[in-house]
């Protein structure tokens, strides 16, 4: 199943969790909208 992302590896609940914890800070209130992948590479977005 890991050959197909490019960091060969499937992530873990702490790096979904951190990207989380950065959305619900006072650092993010200006994003808004945004589709973040959070998937090592898997779907190769632009």
């Amino acid at each position: 199943m890991t050959a197909g992302i490019p960091l060969r590896r499937m992530g873990q609940p702490r790096e979904q969790a951190g990207v989380i914890a950065f959305l619900c800070s006072e650092q993010a209130r200006h994003i808004t909208g945004q589709s973040i992948p959070i998937d090592g590479g898997i779907h190769r977005h632009l």
